[in-house]
């Protein structure tokens, strides 16, 4: 199955960023947050993708394109400008990316990239979330269920403490809990191809018109991810996860195998 990744967006909450990279190019540690999310999929043995990009789409080209360089040992030979690659990293990712526009709406980029996807089921995900979820098991969920598509539901950690009172009086006071009755999307979806009847041009918005439909139709499962889940949104969330990163206590570091 192959796994489309939305990667063209400004990313305005994180400016002071994005006015040099998009979004999915801004670091955990020494890689951009779009291979941290690729990492999750190949630790599954999904390493086909699709990046849907616009922003300043050389960026991530680039990246791809000198993937080995900015990983490996290499040789120059200053005399006579020859190249050599000494310990060329094992990594198997098939990437393609693919222009979708710089103000397409996220349903239109999806519609541009119709036949790079095929016919088949395929992922779908952002590139600025990162989580441990089990990709087997939510596909495992989504062919149980036999829809045409299956979105994540995630718990997210308010940033604010929980106070619950009565008669005046403090009953519970949590400090950052998990809201368990407020599930919002994750993102990893994954798609029939059914929903490329649902988005009609570069106006169309996925989590709009398209998914509500779904719903009506009754054709839209939420697969529930009770483990981490973490989106970059802005310049804290950034901070948060790379200090994850640095102190070891990142979840999803262990699909870096």
């Amino acid at each position: 199955m192959k796994v489309v990744i939305l990667a063209g967006g400004k990313g305005t909450r994180l400016s002071e960023e994005t006015n040099l990279i998009p979004k999915p190019m801004s670091l955990i540690g020494d890689m951009p947050i779009i291979y941290h999310i690729m990492q999750n999929f190949r630790y599954y043995g999904f390493n086909e993708f699709i990046v849907l990009a616009g922003y300043k789409s050389f960026k991530i080209k680039e990246f791809f394109e000198n993937f080995y360089r900015y990983n490996s040992d290499i040789q120059i030979n200053l005399k006579n400008k020859k190249k050599k690659i000494l310990n060329k990293s094992t990594n198997n990712l098939n990437v393609k990316i693919i222009e979708t526009g710089l103000d397409t709406l996220t349903g239109g980029r999806i519609l541009r990239a119709k036949k790079y996807i095929g016919n088949g089921d395929f992922f779908l995900t952002y590139g600025d979330c990162v989580s441990d979820i089990d990709i087997n098991k939510l596909l495992t969920f989504h062919k149980k269920n036999k829809k045409i598509a299956t979105v994540t539901a995630v718990n997210p950690r308010t940033q604010y403490g929980s106070i619950k009172i009565k008669k005046n009086l403090v009953t519970s006071f949590k400090e950052k809990p998990y809201l368990s009755e407020n599930l919002i999307s994750g993102g990893f979806f994954i798609f029939k191809s059914n929903i490329f009847n649902l988005l009609k041009n570069d106006t169309t918005v996925l989590e709009k018109q398209p998914l509500e439909k779904l719903v009506y139709k009754k054709q839209l499962c939420a697969f529930i991810h009770k483990g981490f889940w973490h989106p970059m949104d802005n310049l804290r969330d950034k901070n948060n996860l790379n200090e994850m990163w640095e102190k070891n206590k990142a979840p999803w570091k262990k699909f870096f195998k």
